[in-house]
């Protein structure tokens, strides 16, 4: 059976945590998910989080200035407090991202990427948390990004040498950048630990674009993803209405 993390900052965008947890609960699910961590309550969200039998698939960490050998070491730094924050409140996975891209000559680049994720691993290894590396759209939401191909994506992971860095696929993302996301899900999915949804085109409901989510899960779930599938989509209605729709949607 396939497992579903609700992302509470994208569907229930401008409620308090505490309560975006509740209604997440109440619409049938038992995960969570969220963006930045040093804004929280985290003592409070995982005292709520337990007492409604809940738990927090991933977050983000604190910086993204992989492409950036001059940063790493904020970075890094930033990293192990995020752990921290990871390991206080339960969750297995980080969401990370490479950076802007900084002008300079891309192999430079994919370079310090590979580089600043070996020097990463230990790291995470050590707390046994995930490191999740995430290529986003340039194309619409996030201009100036560098890594967007999730193929290139694979193959960082697989040069950084570590079973605690593994792939997040984001479904609308990869839709915008190179389309071919049963075939690249599928192929890819031995690295990937946690895929990301919404609708496209607008960022919508899952039932709401071009995309036959049902049949991408149902593909992820023969390919034997073990994963959470993170429903990250912006509400065109009321949130709880529509999350409660999702709930019949997803397998």
């Amino acid at each position: 059976m396939m497992r579903y993390s609700i992302c509470i900052d994208s569907v229930f965008r401008g409620l308090d945590s505490l309560s975006a947890l509740e209604q997440v609960k109440a619409c049938g699910f038992e995960a969570y998910e969220f963006w930045s961590w040093w804004n929280r309550d985290l003592d409070a969200l995982k005292k709520k989080a337990d007492a409604l039998g809940m738990s927090c698939a991933c977050f983000c960490t604190k910086s993204f200035s992989l492409t950036e050998p001059s940063k790493r070491s904020v970075y890094l730094q930033d990293l192990k407090e995020s752990v921290k924050a990871a390991k206080k409140i339960g969750a297995p996975c980080l969401i990370s991202q490479c950076g802007d891209d900084t002008g300079a000559v891309h192999a430079y680049q994919r370079r310090s990427v590979v580089e600043g994720l070996r020097e990463a691993a230990p790291i995470v290894e050590d707390a046994g948390v995930t490191l999740l590396l995430e290529p986003l759209n340039g194309k619409i939401d996030h201009k100036g990004t560098w890594l967007e191909s999730s193929g290139e994506a694979f193959e960082i992971v697989r040069e950084a040498g570590s079973g605690s860095i593994k792939l997040l696929f984001d479904i609308y993302h990869q839709q915008i950048t190179e389309g071919d996301v049963i075939r690249r899900l599928t192929s890819y999915v031995s690295e990937i630990r946690h895929v990301h949804s919404a609708g496209n085109p607008g960022r919508h409901e899952l039932d709401s674009g071009e995309l036959d989510y049902p049949r991408i899960f149902k593909a992820l779930e023969g390919a034997g993803y073990k994963g959470y599938l993170g429903l990250e989509y912006v509400p065109a209605e009321d949130p709880v209405t529509s999350l409660k729709r999702m709930r019949s949607l997803v397998p």
